[in-house]
């Protein structure tokens, strides 16, 4: 169990090692927050190390009733992964500060922020500066509808190097590389390579992430965190969360 505030350096420990963290994120409009609660024990049974809580847009307005629940069910560290200033919930330890820089929409580069800081102050929530990138997936995602942005060209692995180092030179201090809800292929492995290796800070991969040796893959290329959220949420199978768990800690 990680105190409010140190959440962060809970991760940036654990990923200076040689391993990799497993992170489960949880959809509040997806289930009630009892269900939830009961996928996040699953999810931290199975060996997932924290759980993220969010989405691209809360149509059930319960985001904060299932931060709730899900913090009371589990003794892992709960992240708030955040489309809007809805999500924003005091029972949480943390929520990732997203500035989704692979965009050019100013809104949510920093006119959402300036929404969320007092809250987050008021809150005590940690917040984690973190650089959220949209990859090219096969797919129109949610979050690239939502935020009337285009997804970096999986094929481009240059244009990613560049928007993740901006985002180290800014002072972020997690580079987020996502295919987003949906997608139909995983962030590819030759961009996971060549951006890990190009910067200093770490590096988190989710999106269309489908099976466990597509996430060993992406650790073995450099990522530092792996987030899987559609098929465990599916699926509701212990048995894949223990091989997501033990091919990302492998």
């Amino acid at each position: 169990m990680t105190a409010k505030g140190s959440t962060l350096a809970w991760m940036e420990e654990r990923m200076a090692g040689t391993g990799a963290l497993y992170f489960v994120l949880l959809d509040p409009d997806r289930f009630e927050p009892d269900e939830n609660a009961r996928l996040a024990r699953a999810a931290v049974d199975g060996g997932a190390d924290a759980i993220f809580v969010g989405g691209s847009l809360s149509l059930a307005g319960r985001s904060d009733e299932t931060v709730r629940a899900v913090k009371s069910a589990i003794e892992a560290p709960v992240v708030i992964f955040p489309g809007d200033t809805g999500f924003v919930s005091r029972w949480a330890d943390a929520v990732l500060f997203l500035s989704l820089i692979s965009g050019r929409n100013a809104h949510f580069l920093i006119g959402e922020h300036v929404r969320a800081a007092p809250l987050l102050r008021d809150s005590g929530l940690e917040p984690i500066p973190t650089a959220y990138m949209l990859v090219e997936g096969g797919a129109t995602t949610s979050v690239e509808f939502m935020s009337s942005t285009r997804p970096i060209p999986r094929d481009k692995p240059d244009i990613a190097m560049a928007h993740a180092l901006a985002a180290q030179y800014l002072g972020m201090r997690l580079a987020f590389f996502d295919a987003g809800s949906g997608a139909q292929r995983p962030v590819p492995e030759e961009l996971v390579r060549r951006v890990s290796s190009y910067i200093d800070i770490p590096v988190i991969v989710g999106g269309g992430i489908r099976e466990p040796a597509t996430a060993r893959g992406l650790v073995e290329a450099g990522a530092k965190a792996i987030v899987t959220g559609d098929i465990v949420e599916k699926t509701k199978d212990a048995g894949l969360l223990r091989a997501f768990a033990d091919a990302v800690h492998a």
